[in-house]
């Protein structure tokens, strides 16, 4: 009796809702009506799976141990049971249909976003969110501000902080009890907003807009991060929502206000001002590191190919300061080099620009100032982004080709030569993505092995070598960064490399005559 008394205590105590709650492997409850909701269904479907799983294995265990061939019992002779098996269909169809009601009941109220009292636009970017507040005239960026000290995972590194990879330089604020409502999208790639403490998770996807919304009842500070995997500093791309109180968030947005209307000032009163080459290099040397050092490098060399070098690059040295100071502001389409003309200063710009052309070497004597970013800041952005972009990519090839030693384009190479060129290209620009043995990590970085662009039409898989994929902007162009040769080489390799055996021979005049299309 005692035993049989303890084992129901400790039955009792598995299922005790407070013990599950209490663990650190559980779900952990939210701060929102509807996040408790989720809790609440989530504990409701572990409890059903909970006593399932007791039934059925306590049967199967009792039924071994009671009716095993050493106590002399003989199995039943019957193969089916008409009873039998209406149970097991009808008893498990109960409990879907048990699980599904409250489930759906939960689901549509986290898709109802009618009568938000606020809406922001929240952007994602590689690696940063852009938040905006309709009708107040307020946007910025929330970028990270963990010390990059604490992250190197080198010999003698900063200890991590509290919040480590949770802190940000501006959080997004809300008040509570007002339903705010989320317009979700991305400048790139597949990003992801999520929160859980209010068990808002949605994807920002390129060209489309998501919905989600919170409705917070305690002021407080709540953390997340994008959830998806969306490049290489993907783990550096928090999200930190502040909660005030009604009184304390009118007072933030008279704040926000005032900073921007200053903000303002302080660009057109920079427009008139010169500084020295020493002011600028300071000044660009800190906004580089808060910003660009993360894929450029602090020392220049970048990440080819998806985050080209500085360091004695064309752009920095041999190009015109014009093209540099709008590959900053614009950006480039369609590869990783994001446009920072909304979230840094004319002066903050052309202190950057002057650093990147006067550091590591690089030595071309240009002092930037912000007039010549002002002077500059038409050509794209949101007045002809398109265009300004195409323009620029055009233009900053030709500065690599002028700046890029002369090919032979007629020479003919073996397979041989082909294949062990080929290899080391390989090796040096495409294994992180594409992996070692071809495999490549999809579905950002699809396999080479057999796939559509290696056993299709050559030209179609030069062509996406050379100029990368708008469907996929994974997929960067490498024109600039690889010669002809070389990229007739590295698709030869493709097309003949881990069993692909294509037989293809691709030569530099082939990919001269893509590239020119």
């Amino acid at each position: 009796m005692e035993r049989r008394n303890l084992g129901w205590l400790l039955l009792g105590s598995l299922l005790s809702s407070s013990a599950w709650a209490d663990s650190d492997y559980n779900l952990p409850k939210g701060v929102t009506a509807v996040s408790q909701e989720v809790y609440d269904l989530h504990m409701y479907a572990l409890y059903i799976c909970t006593v399932i799983g007791i039934i059925v294995f306590g049967a199967m265990f009792w039924s071994m141990f009671f009716h095993r061939k050493s106590k002399g019992v003989k199995p039943a002779t019957f193969h089916e049971s008409t009873k039998i098996e209406i149970l097991w269909t009808a008893i498990p169809i109960v409990i879907l249909v048990a699980m599904a009601i409250p489930a759906t009941s939960t689901l549509i109220k986290m898709e109802d976003n009618s009568n938000s009292d606020i809406t922001i636009q929240v952007t994602g970017s590689q690696w940063k969110w852009h938040y905006k507040y309709f009708d107040q005239d307020i946007e910025f960026f929330s970028v990270l501000t963990t010390p990059r000290e604490q992250f190197d995972n080198r010999v003698g590194s900063a200890p991590k902080s509290e919040n480590y990879l949770l802190e940000v330089d501006n959080h997004l604020v809300i008040p509570v009890n007002k339903k705010v409502r989320f317009l979700i999208t991305s400048d790139d790639v597949i990003h992801s907003w999520w929160v859980p403490a209010f068990a808002v998770k949605q994807d920002a996807n390129p060209g489309f807009i998501n919905e989600a919304w919170t409705k917070v009842d305690e002021p407080g500070i709540y953390r997340g991060q994008c959830a998806e995997l969306c490049g290489k500093d993907h783990g550096y791309m928090p999200v930190v929502v502040e909660v005030k109180t009604e009184a304390d968030y009118a007072q933030w947005l008279e704040d926000q206000k005032a900073l921007i209307a200053e903000r303002k000032a302080a660009e057109q009163a920079s427009l008139s001002a010169s500084l020295s080459m020493d002011e600028l290099m300071s000044l660009g040397e800190t906004t580089y590191t808060a910003h660009c050092a993360a894929c450029h490098q602090p020392n220049g060399e970048g990440l080819p190919p998806a985050f080209p070098a500085l360091k004695g690059s064309a752009v920095a040295t041999t190009g015109a300061a014009d093209i540099h100071i709008d590959i900053v502001v614009n950006g480039i389409a369609g590869t990783g080099m994001q446009g920072y003309g909304k979230q840094l200063s004319a002066k903050e710009i052309a202190a950057v620009v002057t650093y990147e052309r006067n550091a590591w070497g690089n030595n071309t004597g240009d002092a930037v100032q912000a007039a010549d970013v002002a002077a500059l800041k038409g050509l794209g952005g949101a007045s002809a982004a398109g265009d300004a972009s195409e323009a620029v990519s055009d233009a900053v090839a030709k500065v690599e080709e002028q700046a890029a030693p002369a090919e032979d384009l007629s020479k003919q190479y073996t397979m041989d030569e082909m294949m062990a060129m080929g290899e080391e290209v390989y090796n040096k620009s495409c294994i992180a993505c594409h992996q070692a043995g071809g495999a490549g990590m999809p579905p950002a970085f699809p396999s080479l092995i057999k796939s559509p662009y290696i056993t299709g039409d050559v030209n179609a898989h030069i062509e996406m070598v050379v100029k990368g994929s708008a469907k996929n902007p994974a997929m960067q162009g490498f024109l600039g960064v690889l010669t002809k040769t070389q990229i007739a080489a590295v698709v030869t390799y493709e097309r003949n490399a881990w069993g692909n055996d294509s037989g293809d021979l691709v030569q530099p005049a082939d990919v001269d005559a893509v590239s020119g299309k």
